[in-house]
C-alpha cells in the first residue's frame, strides 16, 4: 500500500490494517514453512508494510495530532 493512502487513514483504521497485515504474514509464514509459498518476497513486503503503518502511528503519537 501506498504510504500516501496510508497517512490519509484514521488511526483506528490504521490499527485494523496492522492487525489485517499481520494476520496475512502469518498464513505466508505458515505457507513458507510447508513449502507452498509461490513468492517468498511477499513476507519481506508485508514485514514492511506493518512498519510503515507504525511509523505513522508513532509520528502522530509524537506531533501529538490526531487524524
Amino acid at each position: 500500500m501506498e504510504i500516501k493512502e496510508l497517512r490519509k487513514l484514521s488511526d483506528a483504521d490504521l490499527m485494523k490494517k496492522i492487525k489485517e497485515t499481520k494476520e496475512e504474514l502469518f498464513t505466508k509464514r505458515m505457507q513458507q514453512a510447508n513449502g507452498t509459498l509461490e513468492k517468498p518476497v511477499q513476507l519481506r513486503e508485508l514485514r514492511r508494510d506493518v512498519a510503515r503503518m507504525k511509523t505513522i502511528l508513532k509520528e502522530r503519537e509524537i506531533s501529538g495530532g490526531v487524524k
